[in-house]
C-alpha cells in the first residue's frame, strides 16, 4: 500500500502566485488591508482561502465578513458578581469559535472611542451588555446600524433588546418577607444606584414587602451605595446612627452586604444576634464569610449562557424578539439572619 502523500502547508508565496501579486502585497492585504485597494484585498483574501493559507475559521470569517469576536460590556470589571456571567458567555462562545473581548465601563470616557472604533471597523460581530446603558451615545435611529446586541442581568425596555435576567422585584419581596417572618419589623435597605433599573425593581420589592406586612416605609431606613464594600460599610454606619436603628438590613448586593457585615463587627455588634444581614447575588465569598451570608442566588452562569445563545441566534440570521427572558432565582438561608431576639 502506498503511503499517503504529505501535503505541504501553504505559504505566502503560494497566495501571491494564486492572486498574481507580490508577496509584499499579500502581506499588506492581510495585515494592513487599508493600504491596498478593495479589489486587491478581495483577490488576496480569496486566494488565501483557495490555497489553504488561512485557518478554516478565519477563512469562513473573511467570506462572510465576520470577525468571530464578541464584545461584552461590563459596568465594573472589579465587581465579582460578573465573573460567572462572563464564564457562561465564554463557554458558549468558545464552543462556537468566537473570541470574547471584555470592555469595562467603569472608565467610560476613556473607553468610548475604543468601543466605537471596534464597531466602525467591524472588528466585532455582536455585543452583550451586562449593564443598562450603551457605552456611548446613540440615537434610536443609530442603534439600528449597530451590530446585534443582547442584554444580560439588567432590563432597560427603552433599548428594545432581547434580555435575560431574573424577576428582581419578586426576589427582593421574598427576601424582605423572610426577614419579616423572622420577627423583624425595623428592616432597612442598602440600595444600589438610583439610575440602575434593577435597583429600582429591588427597592420596589422591599417597599411592597413592608406594606404587605403592615409596616410603614420609613425613607430614613433606605440608604444608597454603589455596589462596593465601602458603600455597604458607610451605609450601615449611617443606618445604625438612627434614633431607632434597624434590626435587619436587606442589601441590593452581596458586596455591599459584606461591607455592612464587616462594619457591624467593627462597631461591636454580633451578626445575627444583634443584626440580621441579607445579601443579593450569591457570589462565592458569601458562602465563606463569617457568618455565611443569607442571600438571593442568581443563576449567573445561566444568564451568561442564555444571553450568548440569543446573540448567536441573531448572528445566524434568526429573528429574536426583544423583551425579557426570566430565569429562576432562589433564597439561600445561611447564618447571617436569625429570628429577632426577645429583648427587641
Amino acid at each position: 500500500m502506498k503511503p499517503k502523500k504529505q501535503v505541504a502547508s501553504a505559504t505566502m508565496k503560494d497566495v501571491a502566485v494564486k492572486a498574481n501579486v507580490s508577496t509584499a502585497t499579500v502581506s499588506r492585504a492581510l495585515m494592513n488591508p487599508e493600504k491596498v485597494s478593495q479589489a486587491t484585498r478581495n483577490r488576496v483574501e480569496q486566494a488565501a482561502i483557495d490555497v489553504g493559507y488561512l485557518p478554516h475559521a478565519l477563512g469562513r470569517s473573511v467570506k462572510r465578513n465576520e470577525s468571530r469576536t464578541i464584545l461584552v460590556i461590563v459596568p465594573d470589571i472589579c465587581d465579582p458578581f460578573f465573573s460567572e456571567i462572563i464564564r457562561g458567555i465564554e463557554v458558549i462562545a468558545a464552543a462556537q469559535g468566537y473570541l470574547v473581548l471584555i470592555g469595562d465601563c467603569a472608565h467610560q470616557n476613556q473607553q468610548e472611542k475604543t468601543f466605537i472604533d471596534l464597531i466602525i471597523t467591524k472588528q466585532i460581530d455582536g455585543m452583550l451588555l451586562l449593564g443598562s446603558r450603551l457605552p456611548f451615545d446613540a440615537s434610536k435611529e443609530e442603534q439600528r446600524n449597530l451590530p446585534p446586541m443582547v442584554m444580560a442581568n439588567e432590563f432597560a425596555p427603552e433599548l428594545e433588546l432581547p434580555t435575560v435576567h431574573i424577576d428582581n422585584l419578586t426576589a427582593a419581596f421574598n427576601a424582605v418577607h423572610h426577614l419579616h417572618e423572622l420577627g423583624h419589623r425595623h428592616i432597612a435597605c442598602i440600595a444600589g444606584p438610583e439610575e440602575m433599573p434593577l435597583c429600582h425593581y429591588r427597592l420596589q420589592g422591599y417597599v411592597q414587602a413592608l406594606r404587605r406586612s403592615g409596616i410603614i416605609v420609613d425613607p430614613h431606613y433606605i440608604a444608597r451605595g454603589d455596589f462596593t464594600y465601602e458603600a455597604g460599610a458607610n451605609a450601615l454606619e449611617q443606618l445604625l446612627s438612627l434614633p431607632v436603628p434597624p434590626t435587619a438590613v436587606f442589601c441590593h448586593s452581596d458586596v455591599m452586604a459584606l461591607g455592612a457585615l464587616s462594619q457591624a463587627k467593627r462597631m461591636g455588634l454580633q451578626v445575627p444576634r444583634d443584626l440580621s444581614i441579607m445579601g443579593f447575588d450569591n457570589i462565592s465569598l458569601s458562602e465563606f464569610c463569617d457568618p455565611p451570608l443569607t442571600t438571593v442566588a442568581q443563576p449567573r452562569f445561566d444568564i451568561g449562557r442564555e444571553a450568548m445563545l440569543l446573540l448567536l441566534d441573531q448572528l445566524q440570521g434568526h429573528t429574536v424578539n426583544s423583551g425579557s427572558r426570566l430565569l429562576d432565582c432562589e433564597l439561600i438561608v445561611r447564618g447571617s439572619t436569625a429570628a429577632i431576639s426577645a429583648k427587641d
